[in-house]
């Protein structure tokens, strides 16, 4: 029950901070700014080409890297100091890797979304004086995520499952114990068969979940 906990930890944590960055990185995708436009296609292009293995063994292995982070005047003194080793704990890691890997992925979803509204809402709220912060908070967001639920609620379930990479890192997560204790009784198709019981109930929680937030967003929308 503790290796669940740090599992369910992992998927929403993880999912919060991917599903933010996200939000973040799509309108930059689509911004007539280059540079903001290449910043966000390069994160997405970086994130989405490496596994999320590789992604978690890097993090987690920072310190060999570098021994020690420093914030200071680029090529000149640094004011504050930190030792990697301390600084990234092996969580710490697993939640960043998975939290950059996500937020690769939410981006294109949130842009996909943002692209199935009508353009001429838009030009009509910008006509009305609406700001442009305002504009993409209360028009275009609440529309859009008509289109990023099904395909949101799919990575999220995707994320549940990608959980279990992280055993490499020695986390206590549901696959990470469940290896432990068949390692101790040998007992390993039994064990093999609880995890796969408690991922299909948390994935059947995250579907019935799905549907009412979905079925929120589609009021007054008819297909």
């Amino acid at each position: 029950m503790e290796a669940l906990l740090i599992t369910l930890e992992l998927t929403f944590a993880g999912a919060v901070l991917g599903f933010a960055g996200g939000i973040v990185l799509a309108p930059m995708r689509l911004s007539k700014n280059p540079v903001l436009s290449a910043v966000s296609w390069t994160f997405i292009w970086v994130f989405r080409s490496v596994p999320l293995l590789v992604q978690l063994l890097f993090w987690a292995n920072l310190g060999y890297l570098y021994d020690r982070l420093q914030i200071g005047v680029p090529f000149g003194p640094g004011f504050l100091h930190f030792e990697t080793s301390s600084l990234v704990s092996a969580f710490g890691a697993a939640l960043l890797g998975l939290a950059l890997h996500e937020a690769a992925y939410a981006a294109e979803i949130v842009r996909a979304g943002i692209l199935s509204v009508d353009s001429r809402q838009l030009e009509a709220a910008a006509a009305l004086g609406i700001p442009r912060l305002r504009q993409f908070r209360r028009i275009l967001l609440p529309q859009a995520m008509r289109a990023i639920l099904p395909n949101a609620a799919n990575e999220l379930v995707n994320l549940l499952k990608s959980t279990s990479v992280v055993y490499v890192l020695a986390i206590g997560e549901l696959f990470y114990q469940v290896q432990v204790i068949y390692g101790r009784n040998g007992r390993v198709v039994p064990l093999l068969l609880v995890a796969t019981v408690w991922y299909v109930i948390l994935t059947a929680a995250l579907s019935v979940l799905q549907h009412h937030v979905e079925r929120r967003y589609s009021r007054g929308y008819v297909r």
